[in-house]
């Protein structure tokens, strides 16, 4: 019986290499497909929309969580994170319920936030794919999450905006440029009258920030 993945977004096809003949990979939810295939386990990797009910209710769902749950639960679980000056965290893969990241845990694996926000989701999906592969075979205990719960909400493309950012060092410029660095994401930016600057691609070189940018109307 083969299991299922689904995930909104692929960041490195590499990481899905030679895993057809145990994983059917989808993009988005298909319940009729679903149901033919009848899976034992479906996973979800980068997934933040609304699973119906009726799916993990009749089947076994794993969710995959970029922090050390409980702490950190809700959107933005990198991005909050590294504001915030972590730099290593975990990557949960919890049993999905109707209450948002509340379920038992399956497996944890360190994960590391240093580097573009881009790469860091290119090794989480590479280490979710392999939690995947021993979840799929083995049979794990689940474990009640303990600990002090935090949550916090998905970011909003406002909230990229460097002039209202706390920023008062170098590390933290980087850190928030890079958070917001991925294609696809709200970037960091800064207003200039009619203008709009945009950064990404940032690294720091004795004690200087140099990075890309692109100015918009």
């Amino acid at each position: 019986m083969k299991n299922i993945i689904i995930t909104k977004k692929i960041w490195d096809l590499k990481n899905f290499n030679n895993i057809n003949n145990r994983f059917f990979v989808f993009k988005k939810i298909n319940l009729k497909k679903i149901n033919s295939i009848n899976p034992k386990i479906i996973f979800f990797i980068h997934w933040s929309k609304i699973v119906p009910a009726n799916l993990f209710e009749k089947y076994t769902c794993v969710q995959f969580h970029s922090s050390d749950l409980p702490r950190f639960r809700g959107g933005s679980p990198i991005q909050n994170q590294i504001i915030r000056g972590i730099k290593k965290t975990k990557l949960t893969a919890f049993k999905m319920t109707q209450k948002i990241d509340s379920g038992d845990i399956y497996l944890k694996k360190k994960l590391s936030l240093e580097g573009s926000a881009e790469n860091i989701y290119k090794n989480m999906e590479k280490t979710a794919i392999k939690m995947a592969k021993i979840i799929s075979k083995k049979k794990i205990k689940l474990i009640p999450q303990i600990g002090k719960v935090t949550f916090f909400k998905r970011r909003k493309p406002k909230e990229s905006n460097i002039n209202k950012a706390n920023i008062n060092s170098i590390t933290k410029f980087y850190n928030f440029i890079r958070m917001l660095d991925p294609k696809g994401y709200p970037n960091a930016y800064l207003n200039f009258k009619k203008f709009k600057i945009k950064f990404r691609s940032v690294r720091i070189v004795n004690k200087n920030l140099y990075g890309n940018f692109k100015i918009e109307k």
